[in-house]
């Protein structure tokens, strides 16, 4: 199989980084104003920064070429990330929830709310610009990892957003409890994200098929090759990380002879390749006039 591997981790270096920034300008944020919303809000940049970290790792890990103890490689790494991110994105929609509550039961007056909002929107600018470059990479390279980690920096954006506006609306108000209650509801629908990126990552490492439209691109090659001496079948597909793979029986004539039969799996992995980016086909010849050969992968 060839050398399939990138390394993006330099990608969750700037997410690193960015993390560490954003940390210190919203823990300004929250001691200049005393909002339990931007001290919810900072605490999650934290759990971004370990985030950002485990990716880094897995990263580094999926980057590995295969070896004698992983000959497929270590692109999975990136699912088990993934999963953490999603842990972690639970765990502090939970912390900003009960952080919430109890300043539902001892409200706070806030001060110098300015400026505090001025320094928790500037974090989030940061937070934004890393957030979309890191899914539009993730997407272009197919890294879970990024984009999970892409997408946890946004959650963190419209947090501060909830936060930023809650704040706001205490400050013009005067009523302290928007400010715990405009959290919660952010915290909520934090975890409805984390949800959705840890069954991602699960469905992920169950060996779930490739994609319908990957699917149809290679069902077209087989076709221009299907006849009455050459057919196809026991397709099978699925995705780890980047890489995509799909086995099969190719049928042909028992009398055709090795090099004839060689041959011809050699042209149609060329063309799925040129089909299917990162495509690791694997054809099982078998002669079409023996009823064995229409038997499934043995398990």
């Amino acid at each position: 199989m060839a050398d399939n591997t990138r390394d993006l981790s330099k990608w969750a270096l700037l997410s690193i980084a960015a993390s560490i920034v954003v940390i210190g300008l919203k823990v300004l944020a929250w001691q200049l104003t005393g909002s339990v919303g931007l001290l919810s809000d900072a605490a999650e940049s934290v759990v971004n920064l370990v985030a950002a970290v485990i990716a880094f790792i897995a990263l580094r890990i999926a980057a590995k070429p295969a070896d004698d103890e992983h000959n497929f490689g270590h692109v999975k790494s990136e699912y088990f990330s993934a999963v953490v991110e999603g842990v972690l994105i639970v765990v502090a929609a939970i912390v900003i929830i009960a952080t919430a509550v109890e300043r539902l039961i001892n409200p706070v007056e806030l001060e110098q709310v300015g400026i505090g909002l001025a320094v928790s929107v500037l974090a989030s600018v940061i937070n934004a610009l890393v957030a979309w470059q890191l899914i539009r990479v993730g997407r272009a390279y197919r890294s879970l990892t990024l984009e999970a980690d892409g997408k946890h920096l946004m959650t963190d954006v419209w947090t501060t957003a909830g936060v930023v506006l809650g704040v706001a609306a205490v400050a013009l108000t005067g009523w302290l409890v928007l400010d715990p209650l405009i959290a919660i509801a952010v915290a909520i629908n934090i975890i409805f994200v984390g949800y959705k990126l840890m069954r991602s990552s699960t469905m992920g490492l169950m060996d779930s098929a490739i994609p319908a439209e990957q699917l149809a691109a290679i069902d077209e090659v087989l076709d221009r090759h299907r006849s009455a001496e050459v057919d196809f079948h026991d397709i099978r597909t699925r995705e780890a990380g980047h890489l995509r793979f799909v086995q099969m029986h190719m049928l042909v004539p028992g009398a055709w002879t090795v090099k004839r039969g060689h041959d011809l799996v050699e042209e149609i992995e060329t063309e799925l390749h040129d089909a299917v980016e990162d495509l690791v086909p694997t054809v099982h010849l078998e002669p079409i006039d023996d009823p064995r050969s229409y038997e499934s992968w043995r398990r």
